[in-house]
C-alpha cells in the first residue's frame, strides 16, 4: 500500500446534509416482504433512511458547504481549491465542481475539479484536497463529497434499495503550522470491478433504449443496465481481507498505539460488515471506539464517514481525538486516514427540504435560450 504524510494542514469544519424525505422499512416490506426485512435489518442496522427524489449531489454538498463557510466565518475569496468527490454527478458533464463553484459565488481563481469514487471516495478526496495544501502556495480547500445513491438501485433488489441512502457533505481544510501531521494509506485493485458497478451511461457502453428494460439477471433479480450491481459476498470478502490490514498498517506508520485511538470511522457499508471489521481488529463486541452511524441515513457511499462523524461525534466541538478514518469499496478501491481532529465546527446532520430545483441546463432548455452561434442540438461541428 501506498503511504501518504501530510504536515501543517488542519481541518476546521465537517458539515453533513441530507434530504428531509425518509424512507422506513416497513414501505420496504410492502415490496419484499415482513420477514425478509426483518432478516435484511438484522445485517444492516438499518430500519430506515434518507433518500431524495428531488435532491441532487450537488444540492446536498451546496448546503453543507453553504453552512460551513458561514460559521466558520471564511471569506469565499479566500478558498483556493474545491473538490467534489461524487459517483452520482449531476450531468455526466461538466464536472459538477465547477457547476457548485459558480453557484456559490466562489471566485474563478479556484481550483475545481471531480474525482469518480464511491465508498472510498471521503478519505481519497481528503487526501488529494490535504496534499495540495501542503504541496504549495494555497492556503484553503473544501472537499466536497456526496452520493444520490438511492436512485441507482433497481426497486426490486433486496441487496441495496434497504440500505442505500442519500447525503452529501463539505470538509474545510487549512494550512496550519501547527496542525498533526495526517497520514494516508491507499491501494487498487481493479479486479474487482466486475462485483459493483454499473453497465450503461459511459462512453464503453452509451446509454441505449435497451438499456432501461428491466430483465431478470442471474442474481434473481430485475434489474437495468442503469442499475447498479452489488455483489455483496465478494464485497464482504474483499472488506474483510482489505480493510484491517489496511488500518493495521495505517495506525503504525502514524506511530500510534491501539489504545491511544480514541475512534474508527469506516465506511458505514452494513452494521454486520462493521462488526465483523471491528473483531479482526480485535476490538472488544459493542466497542464505543467503534462509529456505527446507518440508522436514520443508511449507507450514503462518500458521504457515510460525514455522516458518521457530524452524528455520532459531538465532543469533537470541544477537543481533539485520534481518529482513524477508513473508506473502501467500488473499484476496488481503499483509503485510510489517521488524524487528529478537533476542536473542529461539527454540527448535527442538517436536514434539507427535498424540493424540486431546476439545474443550469433544464432552465436553458425550459426557456429555449439560444445565442448567436449557438449550435442546434441536433447538429454537429461542422453543420451536418
Amino acid at each position: 500500500m501506498a503511504t501518504v504524510r501530510v504536515e501543517n494542514v488542519a481541518v476546521r469544519g465537517i458539515v453533513s446534509a441530507v434530504p428531509d424525505r425518509e424512507k422506513t422499512w416497513e414501505q420496504d416490506a410492502e415490496q419484499f416482504g415482513v420477514e425478509e426485512m426483518q432478516r435484511v435489518i438484522k445485517n444492516l442496522g438499518v430500519t430506515r433512511r434518507c433518500v431524495a427524489e428531488h435532491l441532487s449531489t450537488a444540492d446536498l454538498c451546496q448546503a453543507s458547504a453553504e453552512n460551513l463557510i458561514a460559521k466558520l466565518g471564511w471569506d469565499k475569496a479566500s478558498i483556493d481549491v474545491l473538490i467534489l468527490v461524487t459517483q452520482t454527478p449531476d450531468y455526466p458533464s461538466p464536472a459538477t465542481a465547477c457547476l457548485v463553484q459558480n453557484r456559490m459565488g466562489l471566485p474563478t481563481s479556484v481550483i475545481a475539479f471531480d474525482i469518480n469514487l464511491g465508498c472510498s471516495g471521503y478519505t481519497y478526496g481528503l487526501m488529494v484536497a490535504a496534499s495540495m495544501l501542503a504541496g504549495g502556495k494555497l492556503k484553503r480547500a473544501i472537499l466536497l463529497a456526496g452520493d444520490t445513491i438511492g436512485r441507482c438501485a433497481s426497486p426490486f433488489d433486496r441487496a441495496t434499495v434497504p440500505l442505500f441512502g442519500d447525503g452529501g457533505s463539505a470538509t474545510a481544510l487549512e494550512v496550519s503550522p501547527n496542525a498533526a501531521p495526517i497520514v494516508f494509506e491507499g491501494g487498487t485493485d481493479g479486479a474487482g470491478g466486475i462485483h459493483l458497478h454499473t453497465v450503461a451511461g459511459g462512453a464503453k457502453h452509451p446509454t441505449r433504449p435497451s438499456d432501461h428494460d428491466l430483465t431478470l439477471r442471474r442474481d434473481g433479480v430485475m434489474r437495468s443496465n442503469l442499475h447498479t450491481y452489488m455483489n455483496g459476498a465478494e464485497v464482504l470478502t474483499f472488506a474483510i481481507q482489505s480493510v484491517p490490514a489496511m488500518v493495521n498498517s495505517v495506525v503504525k506508520a502514524a506511530g500510534w498505539s491501539e489504545p491511544e485511538i480514541d475512534g474508527y470511522l469506516f465506511h458505514q457499508a452494513s452494521r454486520f460488515m462493521l462488526r465483523n471489521i471491528g473483531r479482526l481488529l480485535r476490538l472488544p463486541p459493542n466497542s464505543p471506539k467503534l462509529v456505527m452511524a446507518l440508522e436514520g441515513y443508511g449507507n450514503t457511499s462518500s458521504a457515510s464517514i460525514p455522516v458518521a462523524m457530524n452524528d455520532q461525534l459531538e465532543g469533537l466541538n470541544d477537543a481533539p481525538k485520534r481518529l482513524v478514518l477508513a473508506g473502501f469499496g467500488i473499484g476496488w478501491s481503499w483509503c485510510a486516514a489517521a488524524v487528529q481532529l478537533g476542536p473542529l465546527y461539527l454540527p448535527p446532520v442538517l436536514r434539507v427540504p427535498d424540493e424540486p430545483r431546476i439545474g443550469e441546463f433544464e432552465r436553458m432548455k425550459e426557456h429555449e435560450v439560444s445565442q448567436p452561434g449557438d449550435l442546434p442540438l441536433h447538429a454537429s461541428a461542422d453543420g451536418t
